[in-house]
């Protein structure tokens, strides 16, 4: 037996107010999306931006349904677009924003277990990591490096 340690960092800034001027541009436009996102039943409303190679920005929001759990979230809504719309194109960075219409969402809310195995898929593949930042509504705003550093132990293709 044998016992190891996995360390990750990341960057915590007091608010969006101290990112770089490009990832807080990319986070407003998280803000953007999150504001069309379709919840109606969570009232929980997550926004997505995705900075590509080519400098374009795909949004992604959650869409709910209400025949659980049809909907989707905002992660992989901007993800499968950049993928079917820029085939081989690599994602430089992710910016995720949350808010709720019940209470105000003052701290960070990373991507969920099923967009962090789907989004790890496209950052093995492109053989490159790509920046995750994300927030609540308001308040603290964490950056990472890398989506791997959100998901070690990462499933994918090798295994099959």
């Amino acid at each position: 037996m044998k016992k190891i340690e996995i360390k990750n960092t990341a960057i915590v800034y007091n608010d969006i107010s101290e990112l770089p001027s490009d990832d807080k541009m990319l986070m407003e436009k998280a803000i953007e999306a999150r504001k069309n996102a379709y919840a109606p039943y969570s009232k929980f409303n997550v926004g997505a931006a995705l900075l590509l190679e080519n400098n374009k920005i795909i949004l992604g929001n959650n869409q709910e349904n209400a025949a659980y759990p049809s909907g989707m979230c905002a992660e992989r809504v901007a993800i499968w677009n950049a993928g079917s719309h820029y085939p081989g194109v690599k994602i430089k960075k992710l910016a995720i924003t949350a808010s709720s219409t019940i209470s105000k969402v003052d701290k960070p809310v990373g991507p969920c277990g099923a967009c962090r195995q789907t989004l790890s898929e496209f950052e093995i593949n492109q053989k490159e990591p790509f920046e995750v930042l994300f927030m609540g509504e308001v308040g603290e705003v964490i950056k990472t490096e890398s989506l791997l550093s959100l998901l070690p132990f990462s499933f994918d293709s090798a295994y099959l």
